[in-house]
């Protein structure tokens, strides 16, 4: 069983910053690459920030500069740190991986459960 744990939504003003983070956690053999993904009320959910084995990023158009997707191998974490937030940043924010457990062998795609940023203008 493989479980991602998200923390670290809230509500702040524009112009600050949050940090995400998101915790796998399970009979993990290996992680291929880590995500976060968010969708506002009424909108498609989208790629927000990815970050693959090797390191290397790519992140949205809207988000560039402003967002840093980062992972720490040994603790199976991601983390999105958001500056310069704007309220159309307000999301629900979700991580995703893509890992090979123990039980499958075989690449699968996990999700957390979301966490919720709301930023005020």
């Amino acid at each position: 069983q493989v479980q991602l744990v998200e923390s670290g939504g809230g509500l702040v003003q524009a112009g600050g910053s949050l940090r995400l983070s998101c915790a796998a956690s399970g009979s993990i053999l290996s992680i291929a690459a880590m995500a976060w993904y968010r969708q506002a009320p009424g909108k498609q959910r989208e790629l927000v920030a990815k970050i693959i084995s090797g390191g290397s990023t790519n992140y949205a158009d809207s988000v560039k500069g402003r967002f840093t997707i980062s992972r720490d191998n040994a603790k199976n974490t991601v983390y999105l740190q958001m500056n310069n937030l704007k309220p159309d940043d307000t999301a629900v924010y979700s991580c995703s991986a893509r890992i090979v457990s123990h039980t499958r062998l075989m690449e699968s795609d996990y999700w957390g459960q979301g966490t919720q940023v709301t930023v005020s203008s």
